[in-house]
């Protein structure tokens, strides 16, 4: 320990303490270290000797050592020698071990003429950061928290952050508590030197969390927008101690911070971690969680923060019912929209009209009317009346969903409030009532919209139009559509078409085609809308106003497809218009449409019941004109070998093996019982005979002929025409014949199927050369042993290889009932020559 026994001279204590800004008398200067180490120089021990506990700034030494008399000399000597100094800074070891926690040094304190005042031992210094007091002499004098607190404002309002910054606070002259940095941060008001206090004060043993430090550093942290430092600090507190290092006001403190600030994703990412930690969430923050999550356009983030919400036994508050139940209509939550109204109705908190607005809205369009005018009801108790919007969307849902009555008495009591239907409802209304049929209620609306100066779309004037078209109201229909047009509206395509239809069904033609041209003329294409109307005269059997709209559409310019062309073809023939069905064949196949087989057949049996000359030969021309290949083959058929080069067999075969069976097969079978119709009216039976035979041979009629063994032959000819069923009776009978004589195989009965119209044909045929068959109802039966007695007649084999004996009445009569005509007179042509003469008859 040294000793020294030389007094120092010192300055009068009451002399320091009296000037106000002296507490760092011979501080170093900006920049030094303060309160050095161990090792420090003897002019810091003078430094400490002289300092007060007192925290009082210090000032310049130039300042000082002009106003004490005699310091500026005492000072500027020590100067000059440095060993004058003595060092009391410290109590450590000086070089002979021995160590000592007082000192034995006494000091003499002057006045200012320099005169002694008063001895005694030394003032001796604090250890840094080990001394919680200082030492006046022996006596301890404890350190102030004001300023020990001023100290560390200082140090850090001084230095701010960064290793000087801790540098310092680790040498300061006393040991901090978590007391001084506390009252130390209320004091500094900037964010980055309190966060640096804060993190040094946490590397230090004695550092306990506090929840009131954080919360005063987020405040901070807040006040700046400093919401990164927030979320940095956030994931500090917890980490620190497994999360215990804030309580739960910390931990909603942020969450509410970040949630007002709008950063979604980190309040939510803190809240996950807060609820992680346990930490107990409050109300407050629930609702401003959900009041941000709403605002985003995220509700269904907000139901689930609803949901711990309700787990947690948290309530919403006033503001957060006013979002959630909104929110939850709108997005189809119903039932927990409703549920949360009549919770909030309980706790005696009064619902906005928003509230009531959006419910009535989402119920009725979700269907739920009766909940949605409940609801509506229950305005009046609140004070609170239904505005123009609320109206309309109760009379959009009632009139949507088909209740137009109710519709209509909440339009009348809109209008009794003073509100004015808006254009939507005005629309709304006529076109719902006009498709439901109430033209009155819909016309009367569409005058009421059209007074108050809205001016109708094209939809609302076409739903009209066509509705009045529907209904047949011609007047009505094209009043609208002058009225339309006049008011420079184009009507739709859908809109023409149905007035078309109108008047076409009207059969006003003139009329028909001035709006078709005007159709034309605003740019629609009309081929198809003149072709329905062409197809309404034909469906409507108006044969000549069918040839009168074609005729506007040619020289209109308008074309009509193949298909409306064959109709109206087939059409004239079934009027016997053949003046007027020949042009029409030859513009469809002159227009590459190809005659079938089945056309030309239908134009067959016309020739086929035709009773008048002029009109075979306007048949047989349309015959012609059709360029099928079949009637090459008529026209062959009635010619004779020599120009055939080919017997009559030959050549039927020929034409039916061209004929595709897998597309043609039903109107090959169609084709030849109306040709073995008109041979057999020509008397041309041996031709006949030939047609049927090939035909039996490619399986036009496979089920026709039928051999049981011995037991029954049978022939069923109910699906053939009158001629067909005269030639596969002969045929047939022919065939048994051979069969029974040749081969000595005799049925025991025959049968011929011919069902109730042909019956009495064939019956009557029989008959004439005396047949065994007995005629039952559908059916013509024999037995075996008596058929076989009757084809042993001379007059039976003469009957079967050459012609039918029939009567041209008889076959016309059965071919009137299949084919009905006009005039069922006997047809000029002169009936088959029979057999035999008519005595055998």
């Amino acid at each position: 320990m040294i000793r020294c026994s030389r007094k120092s001279p010192v300055l009068n204590p009451n002399l320091i303490r009296s000037c106000s800004s002296i507490r760092a008398f011979f501080a170093p200067a900006h920049g030094d270290s303060l309160a050095g180490s161990n090792s420090a120089t003897p002019a810091c021990g003078f430094h400490e000797a002289i300092r007060s506990p007192l925290p009082i700034l210090g000032s310049r030494k130039e300042w000082i050592l002009q106003s004490i008399p005699g310091a500026k000399t005492l000072y500027s000597s020590q100067k000059l020698s440095r060993s004058f100094f003595r060092n009391y800074c410290s109590a450590e070891n000086r070089g002979n071990g021995v160590s000592s926690s007082e000192w034995t040094e006494e000091i003499d304190y002057l006045d200012e003429s320099g005169g002694v005042i008063f001895s005694g031992k030394g003032v001796r210094s604090v250890e840094p950061g080990l001394d919680d007091h200082v030492m006046i002499g022996d006596i301890k004098k404890p350190l102030h928290n004001i300023s020990a607190v001023a100290k560390i404002v200082e140090v850090v309002k001084r230095w701010k952050w960064g290793p000087e910054l801790e540098n310092q606070m680790d040498n300061l002259q006393f040991v901090p508590s978590m007391t001084h940095i506390v009252q130390a941060l209320k004091v500094i008001s900037e964010s980055d030197a309190s966060l640096s206090l804060f993190r040094w004060a946490k590397r230090q043993t004695w550092f306990v969390p506090s929840d009131e430090c954080y919360l005063m550093l987020f405040d901070g942290l807040n006040k700046n927008r400093d919401f990164d430092g927030i979320q940095l600090l956030f994931d500090e507190m917890v980490s620190c101690k497994g999360g215990s290092g804030g309580s739960s006001m910390a931990y909603n403190r942020v969450i509410q911070y970040l949630a007002k600030a709008e950063k979604l994703e980190p309040s939510f990412c803190c809240f996950k971690k807060a609820r992680d930690t346990g930490c107990q969430i409050d109300a407050p923050t629930y609702n401003t969680l959900i009041t941000l999550f709403l605002n985003k356009g995220l509700p269904y983030k907000a139901f689930e923060i609803y949901e711990s919400m309700e787990a947690a036994g948290s309530s919403l508050e006033r503001s957060s019912y006013e979002l959630m139940i909104p929110s939850l209509a709108k997005s189809g939550r119903l039932d927990a929209a409703m549920k949360l109204f009549q919770e909030m109705k309980l706790r005696s908190l009064r619902p906005s009209y928003n509230v009531f607005a959006s419910l009535v809205d989402s119920m009725g369009k979700a269907g739920r009317l009766d909940t949605s005018m409940k609801i509506y009801m229950e305005l009046p108790g609140y004070g609170l009346k239904p505005s123009a919007t609320m109206f309309v969307s109760l009379i959009e849902s009632f009139v949507k969903a088909g209740k137009l009555e109710y519709g209509i008495r909440l339009w009348d009591e809109m209008k009794k409030a003073g509100f004015r239907p808006n254009f939507g409802l005005y629309t709304l209304m006529v076109e719902s009532h006009a498709k439901s049929g109430k033209l009155d209620i819909a016309m009367s609306a569409f005058t009421d919209m059209e007074r108050a100066g809205f001016l109708p779309t094209p939809s609302t004037y076409s739903c009209l139009l066509e509705m009045h078209a529907a209904s047949g109201n011609v007047d009505s229909a094209m009043k609208l559509y002058n009225s339309m047009t006049n008011a420079g509206l184009k009507p739709g395509l859908s809109t023409c078409t149905a007035l078309l239809t109108l008047l076409a069904n009207k059969k006003l033609v003139d009329v028909a085609a001035k709006i078709l041209l005007e159709m034309k003329s605003m740019g629609f294409s009309v081929d198809v809308s003149a072709s329905d109307v062409l197809m309404v005269y034909i469906k409507d059997g108006s044969v000549d106003l069918a040839l009168r709209w074609l005729q506007f559409m040619g020289s209109s310019g308008i074309r009509t497809n193949n298909f409306i062309i064959r109709q109206l073809f087939e059409s004239c023939m079934k009027k016997g218009l053949y003046e007027s069905a020949k042009p029409l064949l030859e513009t469809y196949v002159n227009s590459a449409a190809k005659v079938d087989l089945i056309l030309y057949t239908s134009i067959l049996a016309y020739l086929v019941r035709c009773q008048e000359e002029q009109h075979e030969r306007q048949l047989m021309s349309i015959l012609g004109a059709t360029r099928h290949r079949a009637h090459d083959f008529m026209c062959g058929l009635f010619t004779g070998p020599e120009q055939r080069k080919q017997p009559v067999l030959s050549f039927v075969r020929e034409f039916f093996q061209a004929i595709d069976y897998e597309l043609e097969e039903g109107a090959a079978r169609y084709f030849v019982n109306v040709l073995l119709n008109y041979l057999v009216l020509m008397g041309q039976i041996n031709r006949a005979r030939c047609v049927w035979k090939v035909a039996y041979e490619n399986k036009l009629f496979p089920k026709a002929i039928v051999f049981d063994q011995h037991i029954a032959w049978s022939l069923d000819v109910r699906n053939l025409s009158v001629g067909a069923a005269l030639i596969a009776v002969v045929h047939t009978l022919h065939r048994f014949r051979k069969r029974m004589l040749y081969y000595g195989v005799i049925p025991r009965r025959i049968k011929l199927v011919t069902g109730p119209t042909l019956k009495i044909v064939v019956a009557q045929m029989l008959s004439s050369v005396e047949s065994p068959f007995e005629v039952s109802k559908v059916v013509l039966r024999a037995p075996g042993d008596s058929v076989m007695q009757w084809f042993k007649k001379p007059i039976v084999q003469q009957f079967l290889l050459n012609e039918i004996p029939s009567r041209a009445d008889i076959l016309m009569h059965k071919l009137n009932i299949l084919f009905p005509s006009s005039a069922p007179e006997i047809r000029s042509l002169s009936p088959p020559k029979p057999l035999m003469s008519s005595r055998s008859f």
